[in-house]
């Protein structure tokens, strides 16, 4: 039986890329629907890679940096954050992942610590109003507790 004919992931290159859009064959997709629907159907191969699985349809795709981004902060109540992801999902912030890459670039863990996640700017920028200088190093103080911003130069997805 014939089936009517809409395509989410298409032969096309599909990549997720550090500004957190994605994108098809180097055209970034705008629809906010389409993206949702990739970033929530995001999975990752035994070896590290990922790729999409939307219904039938299964494609590979390019994690540029991470495969999910910090698209906006939240302040908490008890004095701590949300993380508002590429995902839609919102998740408290575990300052103790907090990771200064390269180029200054901020990551902290997210789905349970499995994978990374880079701040866009705007988020960034929510949080280093906190940051704080001893010395040479930075930290942020978040409920009460200090946290040391740890640099690392090399951010595995």
């Amino acid at each position: 039986m014939a089936r009517a004919g809409f395509y989410a992931v298409e032969s096309g290159k599909i990549s997720f890329r550090r500004d957190g859009n994605w994108y098809s064959d180097d055209e970034r997709i705008d629809n906010p629907r389409i993206a949702m629907l990739f970033s929530r159907s995001l999975h990752r191969n035994p070896d590290g890679s990922f790729y999409l699985q939307v219904a039938e349809e299964r494609a590979p795709i390019t994690v540029e940096d991470t495969a999910y981004v910090v698209r906006t902060i939240e302040d908490d109540p008890g004095g701590g954050f949300t993380l508002v992801l590429n995902d839609g999902e919102r998740e408290p912030l575990d300052p103790a992942t907090l990771v200064i890459g390269a180029e200054d670039v901020l990551y902290c863990r997210v789905k349970h610590g499995e994978f990374r996640a880079r701040f866009l700017r705007s988020a960034y920028y929510h949080l280093s109003v906190l940051f704080e200088q001893e010395g040479k190093g930075f930290f942020i103080r978040v409920a009460g507790r200090r946290y040391p911003l740890r640099a690392s130069g090399s951010i595995l997805p």
